[in-house]
């Protein structure tokens, strides 16, 4: 493939690049900017963190798990670029000397490429933003003292980058990076056994992980008629390039609860890169997205070519590791009915921030003259696939809304699950949990504060 894009504020024009080379990987060899730092190589840690400009603004990115067709028309800035180019540090370098955020610097290039980005977009929200860099030596408190001393400082000039124009959407013997879902449907409709790549932070970790060959690829971040969120008069209609950074931002005001959850999956870097469509996509049983969709009464929608095809999306995963998609078919697009916000999101995962559900549990119940109306319950960590717990939606339909009748839907949840015990969490605490979460959802209802974030002594 053939690609251009500005780094540190100069063109970089590179010819038969392959497909899966990591932006991490040419940097160090291929350039000699070594201070992006490998660390995790799967996004965890945030050593390699860079900072990436397009159309929609300005992210900080994993490098490690970032594949270079991806930069194509946009501008990177790493931490050799940070300074001005006279050598003047930026205000955020400044604070981490001012303020001693730095031992043995290992992960000091990520975080401050995280912290200049942040400062860049006036987001002062530092425990947020800085999740995703990992650091076992200062103990985090110098470091967000330093990004709060520079919060008022000027943005310097030259961290105001520019996109470059994308290049053609021609097909390679490799590759090919689709500018619309019609080229994608067409291209696609005669690879099927390519692998499509969005933000690749699944797909990534088959590459410097698994050291898989994933043989022809497609590049889906052209795709701008796959992106965003649009809300009618019935019905918000979600892209399936739409990152789960914008996901949060727009359906946060709707459904506080779900902002709240998607504010914890993964970090700032992932959700900048993540895309609901490959949530759902992959078919993994313990990812978020989907159990609050289906609470939500999501459709999916899929193609393949011309053909359009829709259903509910808990009809969409069939078991583990299978999904009902046909051979060159995709995720288009998902939309979700406008109503009254009754869902709540409950994830339990032994760390707050950037971890891995043991539970997921997402509900939506409707009540009308203390009578359960609908009930939408669905988990992600109790089954091969994310799963409804029919018996116990059952249970509580047309029953008073009571602690009497969610105890008899908490006991129904035994005939919906038969969970697994792995290194999250056994099958006995995973049903514990999950029953407990419904009746969590029930106190929350009537006014109680169960929350540990809430409650106070």
């Amino acid at each position: 493939m053939n690609i251009a894009f500005r780094l540190n504020g100069e063109t970089v024009a590179l010819q038969d690049v392959a497909p899966t080379t990591t932006l991490l990987d040419w940097l160090r060899d291929d350039r000699g900017l070594t201070g992006t730092k490998e660390g995790c190589n799967e996004g965890d840690c945030g050593a390699c963190s860079v900072m990436v400009t397009d159309a929609q603004g300005a992210h900080a990115l994993n490098a490690c798990i970032l594949f270079l067709p991806q930069l194509d028309g946009k501008a990177v800035r790493t931490v050799e670029g940070i300074a001005a180019p006279d050598g003047t540090l930026h205000p955020v370098q400044q604070a981490m000397i001012d303020y001693h955020g730095s031992q043995c610097g290992f992960c000091t290039p990520g975080f401050i490429v995280s912290m200049a980005t942040a400062h860049l977009n006036g987001q002062t929200d530092h425990d947020t933003q800085l999740a995703g860099n990992l650091c076992r030596c200062t103990g985090y408190a110098p470091i967000i003292r330093a990004a709060k001393a520079a919060e008022t400082a000027l943005v310097p000039d030259h961290m105001h980058d520019a996109p470059l124009a994308e290049s053609s959407p021609e097909p390679y013997a490799d590759g090919f990076r689709p500018k619309t879902s019609d080229d994608l449907a067409a291209w696609y409709l005669d690879n099927p056994e390519a692998t499509l790549i969005a933000g690749a932070t699944d797909v990534g970790l088959w590459v410097t992980k698994s050291f898989r060959d994933l043989g022809k690829v497609a590049f889906l971040n052209g795709c701008d008629d796959l992106r965003g969120v649009k809300q009618t008069g019935d019905e918000i209609r979600i892209g399936a390039m739409t990152t789960l950074s914008d996901l949060e931002t727009t359906l946060s005001p709707i459904y506080p609860s779900l902002g709240a959850m998607l504010r914890r999956y993964g970090s700032v870097q992932v959700r900048n890169a993540a895309t609901i469509g490959g949530n759902i996509a992959n078919g993994s049983p313990i990812g978020d997205g989907p159990p609050a969709l289906i609470a939500l009464g999501a459709q999916l929608h899929l193609r393949q070519g011309d053909r359009h095809r829709n259903m509910p999306l808990d009809e969409f995963f069939l078991d583990y590791g299978k999904q009902d998609r046909q051979p060159g078919e995709f995720v288009e697009a998902i939309t979700i009915p406008s109503r009254d916000d009754r869902l709540k999101c409950y994830k339990l995962s032994k760390r707050f921030d950037q971890d891995i559900s043991a539970v997921c549990g997402c509900m939506s119940i409707a009540v009308a003259d203390g009578i359960v109306t609908s009930a939408r319950i669905a988990f992600g960590g109790m089954a091969g696939t994310p799963k409804r717990a029919s018996h116990a939606e059952t249970e509580l339909i047309d029953a008073q809304w009571s602690e009497a009748a969610v105890r008899k839907a908490m006991l129904a949840m035994r005939a919906d699950f038969q969970p697994l015990s792995d290194m999250r969490a056994s099958a006995n605490y995973r049903m514990q949990a999950a029953q407990n979460m419904l009746m969590r959802y029930w106190q929350e209802d009537h006014g109680d504060q169960v929350s540990a974030w809430e409650v106070t002594p």
